[in-house]
């Protein structure tokens, strides 16, 4: 059983462009996301996700510079290579995580994971069904078997687009599972996703501010900092998230 993370990842954002690339402590943004998936007790593998276009070229070569795999798909196709990817890698389990969540530790990821291990009957375990987390912290399992039968069945562009969206709005057909954050890191409130110029300043200050103490550092920190710098919680809070539909 091989599980690995897919990270989908393209230059052309509309609302920060380049943001994978964006300096975090002197490191690409998508370079400090890699660190934080290293440090999961059970990834076996990492695949960045990007796209054929040749402004991507850059993403690969980060990629193949931080030595891990990349896959080269569909532009606009987040699903169809998203399924690609992890076949191509022979994952039996994906976990995705978006490369808008460069401050996602491996705490958050594994407890999603472990939730699956534990209940292999799931079809499906994600930590924002019921958001107990931050934006920025959501992280998601499911089998590289089934998302292909789900990529070949639905012609739904919200659905080609976010990839496990098929799942969680059909509860008739999938054992679905919500992973929820301990009492103390429960703050959905908290915007911590890389999306806008604000959310970069609050992340690069995230980074300069605990990254040289603790390169590890986590969701536990990360709160602690921010319940006693709260002018840095609310400088993007203003920011309207996109919704899938």
């Amino acid at each position: 059983m091989r599980i690995h993370a897919i990270v989908a990842t393209r230059m052309t954002s509309t609302r920060l462009p380049v943001k994978v690339l964006l300096p975090l402590g002197g490191k690409p943004a998508l370079t400090r996301l890699v660190e934080r998936l290293r440090r999961s007790r059970y990834l076996d593998g990492i695949v960045i996700a990007t796209t054929t276009n040749p402004e991507d070229d850059i993403v690969a070569d980060t990629a193949r510079g931080e030595g891990v795999h990349f896959y080269r798909g569909s532009e606009e196709d987040v699903l169809a290579r998203t399924v690609e990817a992890a076949e191509a890698f022979r994952a039996d389990y994906i976990v995705q995580v978006t490369s808008d969540c460069p401050l996602i530790d491996a705490d958050t990821i594994d407890a999603v994971i472990e939730r699956m291990l534990e209940h292999p009957y799931l079809d499906y375990v994600g930590n924002h069904l019921v958001r107990t987390y931050p934006l920025g912290f959501c992280a998601e399992i499911f089998r590289t078997d089934e998302l292909r039968r789900i990529e070949r069945q639905t012609s739904d562009p919200a659905d080609r687009e976010h990839v496990s969206l098929y799942y969680y709005e059909h509860p008739e057909r999938y054992k679905l599972s919500n992973v929820e954050a301990p009492h103390m890191l429960r703050h959905p409130e908290y915007r911590l996703t890389l999306d806008t110029e604000d959310d970069y300043v609050l992340i690069r200050h995230l980074f300069e501010m605990l990254y040289p103490h603790k390169p590890g550092f986590t969701l536990y920190d990360l709160v602690r900092y921010l319940q006693s710098h709260e002018e840095w919680a609310g400088i993007n809070r203003h920011i309207v998230q996109k919704k899938a539909r």
